[in-house]
């Protein structure tokens, strides 16, 4: 919830291309999406009423982005195929009684406003298939680095962390394994007034409690099998303090930075407890991707605990594997994007757990 970003991608080429980016700054909105999402209103708030507006409003900023980056780049609305808008999520729950996800961002008003067809809504049709909905990247993931011919693990760290791991052969896997940078921009943002821990700093003045860590990861759904996901709705700051009171633990009275360097080492662990099969399996190549990729205190944490293990897998981040990586996700939905308007079936049922392959999303015509 801190930008958004558009990516300009040509996929006349193998591996695909990234053209040109944009991002724009969310801060206006970012209050009223993690009410949605969690569902903690300011007194007298109208939760439908808040919800058609932010709707309106985040579709304003996507076609704002959408017509910026297209500006930028040099090219007419007329040269590009389709917009992929993946939209902002504020409830996931595939666990329900009755299942569903929510994503907004009216495409109807982006396909209006750059008078470009939209692909958006893509979560929902493999709810209906019996799916998680989520992850969607790890196929897009293939596309974009599975090409090498080694085992590859790529570590997604934006506000919900997963997994897609590669094998040699080209068979993808993947899942959701928790929060990754939710909880350390919700627990800045509540005792510095920060978005997010610049550079991991205020993590790394702290200490991790090793206490708070195991109470954390005794959470059941870190046990879970998959096909699994989730999202701030269940990974938030409430989360966080029931979870440290069912073991005795009132985290007011520690020091908020040993918190927020024990919710580092949450993140750490949860990531790679979940992928220590595959990496013992397979000694993959490690990429990091996502905007954790740019928090140096976190990726030498994984580092630390990949080495733990015994195992010869070096991590690098999306960088050297020729993609900045604020802009993998991105591309990952421009490619579902392309699939979805060439009529092909783009999610993964090993992945989401869905009972058939299907076409991901509705198009929005210009």
């Amino acid at each position: 919830m801190d930008a958004v970003d558009g990516c300009l991608v040509d996929f006349a080429q193998s591996p695909p291309k990234l053209v040109a980016n944009h991002s724009l700054p969310m801060d206006a909105l970012r209050d009223s999406l993690r009410a949605l999402a969690t569902g903690c209103y300011p007194d007298n708030t109208d939760p439908i009423e808040l919800l058609g507006e932010v709707d309106q409003q985040l579709a304003r900023l996507f076609a704002q982005c959408a017509q910026a980056l297209i500006t930028q780049a040099g090219v007419l609305p007329t040269d590009i195929r389709a917009i992929g808008s993946h939209g902002q999520t504020i409830r996931h729950r595939p666990g329900a009684r009755l299942p569903f996800t929510l994503q907004i961002g009216d495409p109807n008003y982006i396909a209006e406003a750059c008078g470009i067809p939209v692909v958006a809504d893509f979560r929902r049709r493999d709810v209906a298939a019996g799916g998680q909905g989520a992850p969607l990247v790890p196929p897009a993931h293939h596309a974009l680095f599975g090409t090498t011919g080694q085992a590859l693990l790529v570590i997604n760290l934006g506000g919900i962390a997963n997994i897609t791991q590669i094998t040699a052969t080209g068979a993808v896997s993947g899942f959701d394994t928790g929060p990754a940078n939710t909880l350390m921009d919700s627990w800045i943002k509540q005792h510095l007034g920060n978005a997010y821990d610049q550079d991991g700093h205020w993590a790394a003045s702290g200490k991790p409690n090793t206490l708070l860590l195991t109470a954390l990861l005794e959470d059941p759904w870190f046990r879970y099998p998959p096909p699994k996901s989730t999202g701030p709705e269940y990974f938030n700051l409430r989360w966080l303090k029931a979870q440290a009171q069912r073991y005795g633990i009132d985290i007011e009275l520690l020091a908020p930075e040993d918190v927020q360097a024990t919710l580092l080492e949450l993140t750490t662990a949860s990531v790679i407890d979940a992928a220590e099969a595959f990496i013992r399996a397979h000694t993959p190549q490690i990429v990091v991707a996502g905007g954790g990729a740019k928090n140096p205190a976190l990726l030498a944490s994984l580092a630390r605990r990949v080495e733990s293990l015994g195992v010869q897998a070096k991590i690098k981040t999306s960088m050297e594997m020729g993609v900045d990586p604020q802009w993998v996700e991105c591309m990952a939905f421009a490619w579902l994007a392309r699939e979805t308007i060439e009529g092909r079936a783009n999610n993964a049922p090993a992945v989401t757990g869905a009972r058939r392959s299907v076409v991901l999303g509705g198009i929005y015509p210009a």
